[in-house]
């Protein structure tokens, strides 16, 4: 269906709104920008930047972020598993360079800025831990597993833990100067490593039927 005009304004001010923020956010600290000031950097009143984004941390961590494994889970192609459906996705967009990774050349002082931010790393917890509860239950509906059956969360746990550590490699080379290509690279070989050392019954765990 094809964006409508109002559709597609919404969006560009909501992206104006979030660029102007994080410009402000890494030349000067989270903590330090208020508000009013990323209203005034995008143009915008105070209200409609509260319109777009209910609290400050959404302007960098939108709480939506949370349902990114699930999406993907969900997703995956007839014969594919859980696992498999995310580490496909991971090497899709370790390829083609996507900024979800990180794998921008202005990545580093982003990353800079949230960690020296309590709030936002907080956020990235409670990101994660809504990832693997989301996934949880994805898992245990598609598969029919009961509610004292502990495999659909142990799978999850696998998956965030995987998607995690590439999170972790990604900043921890980021913060050691090296460029998006030679981290796209580790990358690459981290997700290969990381399969290699998942069981079958993961990687096996919730494959989707041709009817699906």
């Amino acid at each position: 269906m094809a964006e409508g005009l109002r559709e597609r304004k919404k969006r560009e001010t909501r992206r104006r709104i979030a660029d102007a923020a994080v410009r402000l956010f890494v030349a000067r600290g989270f903590d330090a920008v208020t508000i009013a000031e990323v209203a005034e950097a995008a143009d915008v009143s105070v209200n409609t930047v509260y319109n777009y984004f209910e609290a400050k941390e959404d302007l960098v961590l939108p709480p939506h972020q949370g349902s990114r494994l699930a999406d993907i889970v969900a997703a995956r192609e007839p014969g594919e598993s859980a696992a498999a459906a995310v580490l496909r996705r991971l090497r899709e967009e370790v390829r083609r360079r996507d900024p979800a990774l990180g794998l921008t050349p202005g990545f580093a002082g982003f990353h800079a800025m949230m960690r020296a931010a309590p709030t936002l790393l907080a956020r990235l917890d409670d990101i994660a831990v809504r990832m693997e509860a989301d996934l949880t239950a994805l898992l245990a509906d598609e598969t029919g597993a009961g509610p004292d059956d502990p495999v659909p969360g142990l799978v999850a746990g696998q998956i965030g833990w995987l998607h995690a550590r590439v999170l972790m490699e990604t900043g921890k080379r980021t913060e050691a100067a090296q460029d998006p290509d030679a981290v796209a690279g580790a990358l690459l070989e981290l997700l290969d490593a990381v399969e290699g050392l998942l069981g079958p019954r993961v990687l096996d765990y919730a494959v989707r039927s041709a009817g699906r």
